[in-house]
């Protein structure tokens, strides 16, 4: 049974059905399917990873009314992946750089674009206008968020994440089948997980994985095939192999069990552990900023430069002097510290160095900083001939 969507009268015109004209021919399309395809609203969240193909391929498609969720801008990192975006627009909102690219495949469509972080204030207003919810995020609040409101809402949550060379992707909420708290009742612990950022994504693999969740999102359009419901398919791009797994609603789900206790959306940063107005790298009293470090370096004062980052990451770029020991191994390594010396903690961009002077701070270390910002601040307030990543 198809996805209800809103149904105005609608025709498609000459220029239209020879744009679709490898659909119109498929009986399991054919003209009912793309007038479908045409009256459908779905609702993308992220013009990221996984957005960049999913924007794409839903214009391409004929999906006639695409609403876009994101507040970034366009970072010469994003290009290695986030192919709707080019060399070009780099700086530029990312909602400007999807929107055209995707009118430019598409003239024909809508596109409906909300330069926002989605929030439990506006996520029912902004998701209550479409039919299908994609999510294109990277991080555990916003899944939580987009999961309840699409429980909340009757809405299919049209799902996938990215990782490495990893990828997963699965339909929540449709049809009495499990949501996303079904599969993961509770967030793992803030700092856990590392993000793309930190850990790093084959650049082809939301490639993959968008184009599972646009196919999926077609799929509910027109009422055709199998979805991806009851069933997580896991991607392992190392290996090229995919597997399934079976996912069984919950009964005892807090959303959409038998006997819901959310009834109305909550704050997802407080309960992934992350609320919204702590910094990520810890306390400003924790902090240093890479002119101060420099600045220490050229008076010669004492202390140990201790670099979290992964061995092969220092093959992109190194501070000079810094004491090596990733953060995977400082629980074990600790021992080649001594607590009487002040320690200045470095990464990529602060964040697992700010989680590596947390824990020193926990098992005794007093005089232990962050570094702000990391190499990448580094490279751009101190030594520009460094290169960011």
């Amino acid at each position: 049974m198809a996805v209800e969507v809103f149904a105005p009268p609608v025709t498609l015109s000459n220029e239209e059905i020879l744009r679709y004209s490898r659909h119109l021919i498929m009986p399991e399309v054919a003209m009912e399917g793309q007038l479908k395809l045409k009256r459908a609203r779905v609702l993308l969240i992220g013009a990221g990873g996984l957005g960049a193909p999913l924007g794409m391929y839903l214009a391409a498609a004929g999906v006639g009314r695409i609403g876009l969720v994101d507040f970034d801008v366009v970072d010469p990192t994003n290009l290695q992946r986030q192919v709707i975006h080019g060399t070009k627009d780099v700086g530029r909102k990312k909602l400007d750089s999807a929107a055209e690219r995707m009118l430019d495949i598409n003239p024909f469509i809508r596109i409906d674009k909300y330069e926002t972080a989605l929030t439990s204030e506006n996520a029912l207003e902004i998701l209550r206008d479409y039919d299908v919810v994609v999510d294109g995020t990277d991080n555990f609040p916003t899944r939580y968020l987009v999961n309840d409101a699409c429980v909340l809402l009757g809405k299919p949550n049209v799902y996938g994440s990215i990782f490495r060379f990893e990828g997963q992707a699965t339909v929540f909420a449709y049809k009495g089948g499990p949501c996303y708290r079904c599969l993961y009742p509770e967030p793992p612990p803030p700092g856990l997980v590392p993000s793309c950022a930190e850990g790093g994504v084959l650049g082809v693999l939301p490639g993959t994985i968008g184009a599972i969740q646009a196919t999926e999102t077609v799929k509910l359009i027109l009422g055709t095939g199998e979805p991806l419901v009851g069933r997580l398919l896991l991607y392992d791009a190392l290996a090229m192999r995919f597997r399934e797994l079976k996912l069984r609603k919950n009964p005892e789900c807090p959303v959409c069990g038998d006997n819901p206790t959310i009834r109305e959306l909550i704050d997802y940063h407080e309960f992934c552990g992350v609320p919204r107005q702590e910094s990520e790298t810890g306390p400003a009293e924790w902090e240093i900023d890479p002119v101060e470090v420099k600045a220490k370096m050229d008076r010669r004062e004492r202390f140990v430069l201790l670099d979290v980052r992964e061995p092969h990451e220092l093959e992109i770029c190194r501070l000079p002097g810094a004491v090596s020991i990733p953060l995977g191994e400082l629980t074990r390594r600790v021992h080649e510290l001594d607590t009487a010396d002040e320690i200045i903690t470095v990464c990529k961009v602060g964040q697992r160095s700010a989680r590596a002077a947390t824990f020193l701070r926990q098992v005794g270390f007093r005089k232990v900083k962050n570094m702000r910002g990391g190499t990448n601040l580094w490279a751009q307030k101190v030594d520009p001939s460094m290169p960011r990543y």
